[in-house]
């Protein structure tokens, strides 16, 4: 059966009536109160949950339950009718399809809040079977398969932002590596694969309404190129406040913080909605490989490729080991006999330390993600995929105070449990470059990696894995770290760098082993040209005077 918005929209607009007796009877103190009794409870509350409810206790949540649903569905009809006439049918149109899918997602939200925890039995966890995590190195390579290539689509996902790197507009763009950005580095990447297989694999970007104008402007410049690119967006749902539910925004064109993308697993009814996906299955497309926009090492592998078209899976999530630095990454678990990805917020606080454990859990989700198209098809028009929602707290200014918002998000890679023969591959760790803060990006300019048709490809004559960077916050913005290090450090013998203060580097400067650099407030350290630092520790004051 299929999932069908509007009828449920209309019905529920003509059932508010049933609503109003309770709603001019209930305290607004007595909704508050219920409101935040499913969304933090006391100590004495979750002890309580153990316990059967009675009778009188469940028509109480649902009595409460049914009237915040209510007022969110009498809010979100606002919101649709504050749509200006002079916005196009379309646009019109996907705002509605998007409060209906904002609704429900919220409605299932609050009932799951008041009737069950979001943790996981940990007595059912066990780990996987032999068929459900694989290793990469048992994958067959398999060379007469180029054609698999003409059923392939790449998505990066293309929704966030350079803010936390102190850029502006998408992150995408962030130049990374001779004057490239992540997103001339995967076009060069797809371009090059179409070129040397004579294919058409199409580079597929899923923006959010923060990136999708900029997005739009900078592919014009790879019209030239071999290689088709589609953008979609995802959808823009209503913050809500976190003390009565209701959403942030008054009107359909309200400031921007009142909005927010849902998170990457909205990918699928996005994917449908926009109607790429129907292109794609039209054009012979079968399999898409999902990665995030800043994974340097999420290029396409044609083995994990000819892995997943000759055993039938309609989903693979690639997963790398664990160190002590990816602690809190989700694992993929088997539960009640389906494989599942764990995530840290679904564990019981007392099985934390378990679940950080590099011994018990020894791989995690790197979010490289290969997924059948007419799988998601079957999934989302069945309306079968409930996601498990992620409640996350932010704050946003209004007037002069700090207002605490709910977002409620959810993950691609939760998805897992709902397709047929899913399973994950544990692949080498060069497959898993995310840059996310500066100390990234110091490691993927380096000499450690050389560029090869938009890959980067770890130079031979470094021994084992990368080493560990980590920058102070003299360096957290890009324009900072680009001032005090203009010229990039040789780091082939490198182990760990750790750099605080008001520290920046001259030219030619190698390091290797173990280094430490602590700056104190009000000094400075300058490194000199030409420097070899090897196993040392360097404090206080080091200034070099031009003459």
């Amino acid at each position: 059966m299929k999932f069908m918005k509007f009828p449920l929209r209309n019905s529920l607009r003509r059932s508010n009536a049933a609503f109003s007796f309770i709603m001019s009877h209930v305290s607004p103190v007595l909704l508050l109160f219920s409101s935040l009794s499913f969304l933090d409870p006391s100590p004495s509350s979750k002890a309580m949950s153990k316990h059967v409810k009675s009778q009188s206790t469940r028509a109480f949540e649902n009595t409460s339950t049914n009237v915040a649903a209510s007022q969110m569905r009498n809010h979100l009809n606002s919101l649709v009718d504050s749509v200006p006439e002079s916005v196009p049918a379309e646009e019109r149109q996907r705002f509605e399809n998007e409060m209906d899918s904002f609704f429900a997602l919220f409605r299932r939200y609050i009932n799951e809040k008041s009737s069950v925890s979001n943790t996981l039995d940990w007595d059912k966890i066990t780990s996987p079977s032999v068929d459900e995590v694989v290793s990469y190195k048992g994958l067959e390579e398999n060379l007469n398969h180029p054609k698999n290539f003409d059923k392939l689509a790449v998505l990066k996902l293309n929704g966030g932002l350079g803010t936390s790197m102190g850029c502006v507009g998408p992150k995408s763009v962030i130049e990374v590596r001779e004057g490239q950005s992540f997103l001339d580095l995967s076009v060069r990447q797809i371009e090059f694969l179409n070129k040397t297989y004579d294919t058409d694999v199409p580079l597929l970007l899923m923006n959010s309404f923060n990136t999708d104008r900029d997005t739009e402007l900078i592919v014009k410049k790879y019209q030239s190129h071999r290689i088709r690119i589609k953008t979609f967006n995802q959808s823009r749902f209503p913050r809500i406040f976190k003390d009565n539910l209701l959403p942030v925004p008054s009107s359909y064109d309200d400031r921007l913080d009142a909005w927010y993308p849902p998170g990457h697993g909205d990918l699928f009814e996005s994917l449908v909605s926009s109607g790429i996906l129907d292109q794609l299955l039209n054009e012979g497309k079968e399999v898409l490989f999902v990665s995030n926009g800043d994974n340097l090492g999420a290029t396409v592998d044609s083995k994990i490729l000819n892995h997943m078209i000759e055993t039938g899976s309609e989903y693979i999530m690639e997963l790398t080991d664990k160190t002590r630095a990816d602690v809190k990454g989700g694992t993929l678990i088997n539960y009640e006999g389906s494989v599942r990805l764990l995530e840290i917020a679904q564990v019981p606080k007392d099985h934390v330390e378990d679940f950080k454990s590099i011994k018990k859990f020894t791989n995690f989700n790197t979010n490289n993600l290969w997924i059948n198209l007419r799988a998601i098809k079957r999934l989302v028009e069945s309306n079968s995929l409930q996601l498990e929602i992620i409640p996350n707290i932010k704050s946003i200014k209004i007037g002069n105070s700090d207002i605490n918002v709910i977002q409620l998000e959810t993950a691609v890679g939760a998805a897992i449990r709902y397709f047929n023969y899913a399973h994950g591959v544990v692949v080498p760790r060069s497959r898993f470059l995310p840059v996310k803060t500066c100390s990234d990006l110091f490691l993927v300019k380096s000499d450690l990696f050389n560029l090869q048709h938009g890959t980067l490809k770890m130079d031979p004559s470094r021994f084992g894995g990368a080493p560990l960077i980590k920058l102070g916050s003299h360096f957290k913005k890009v324009s900072d770290f680009q001032n005090r290090i203009s010229h990039m450090p040789k780091i082939i013998e490198l182990d760990h760098l750790t750099v605080t203060g008001n520290v920046t580097f001259g030219k030619n400067v190698q390091l290797k082993g173990t280094v430490i650099i602590v700056c104190s407030d009000g000094s400075k350290i300058d490194i000199p040209n030409g420097s070899v630092l090897e196993n040392v520790v360097i404090t206080g004051n080091l200034q070099i005077l031009e003459h």
